[in-house]
């Protein structure tokens, strides 16, 4: 009999739920290391159900986003006292102090070192430590591109990350870091894993698309040119791209894209003369 009971403590599933506040950039964050969780073992279950591990990926854009942050937490921690609580995303890179000293909450991790939370869960040990790691972007600009999958029809692709403006009331640059992508090349690999699934959209998504490749002498235009060739995806979708980035030719491009889906609508102007 002991034998039998050593053998089902060894084998338990943990349950593990997600709760994602803020953009879909999240969203698609979240999907993917949930994904990586579940092939380590861990079995993902609704929020709102009794779960061993509570994810919460944090939004920092405003006070009420903090406040929507600190409730989920306290919301997770009254459904299961004993549950281990992780913080992720733009609350805990800005202020990962004030997110350990939330009740409930043990591990406190930025928007660079959750991507490696499997490895801080497994640190996770009956003495009530608190695990914390928020580095700044200084020396670490590393980019992790990330899909969702939840939806059968419709994928939110990480195409970017961060931002270069540094305007004086967004604090993206500093919970982000500065703007990075992966190469065409790298992006179109990933782009093909998802149109083997049986997914119809894409929604291409980041802090700021239109500064994608950049840093790589690319573009957004020679992206999209590639990724239109693509067999396997019906409908693409571009999100959170400034105006001043979208040059005359991707424009035109797009209108005349059959798998880009019409973003923009030609404005004209009729003048009566007398």
């Amino acid at each position: 009999m002991i034998k039998i009971i050593i053998f089902a403590l060894v084998n338990h599933k943990k349950n593990i739920a997600f709760h994602t506040l803020g953009c879909k950039l999240n969203f698609s964050e979240s999907s993917s290391i949930a994904n990586e969780l579940i092939h380590k073992g861990y079995s993902i279950v609704d929020f709102k159900e009794q779960a061993d591990i509570y994810i919460i990926h944090s939004c920092s854009v405003t006070n009420n986003a903090d406040k929507k942050t600190v409730s989920a937490v306290r919301q997770a921690h009254r459904k299961n006292p004993e549950a281990h609580i992780a913080l992720l995303g733009c609350y805990a890179q800005l202020k990962p102090d004030q997110a350990a000293q939330i009740d409930g909450v043990d591990v406190v991790l930025g928007n660079t070192e959750k991507f490696d939370l499997f490895k801080y869960l497994n640190e996770l040990n009956g003495e009530n430590k608190k695990i914390v790691h928020s580095d700044d972007f200084k020396n670490n600009l590393a980019f992790v591109p990330t899909y969702s999958s939840e939806d059968r029809t419709r994928s939110f692709f990480k195409i970017q990350d961060g931002c270069d403006n540094f305007c004086a009331y967004c604090t993206v640059p500093l919970a982000r870091g500065r703007s990075r992508s992966n190469s065409i090349k790298d992006t179109i690999e990933v782009f093909k894993k998802i149109a083997e699934t049986e997914m119809k959209e894409v929604v291409l998504t980041g802090v700021n698309i239109g500064d994608f490749g950049k840093k790589n002498k690319e573009n957004l235009l020679d992206l999209l040119k590639e990724l239109d060739k693509i067999n396997g995806i019906e409908r693409l979708r571009i999100s959170s791209i400034e105006p001043d980035l979208l040059p005359d030719e991707m424009i035109e491009f797009i209108l005349q894209s059959k798998k880009i889906l019409p973003h923009f609508h030609l404005q004209f102007e009729i003048v009566v003369c007398q």
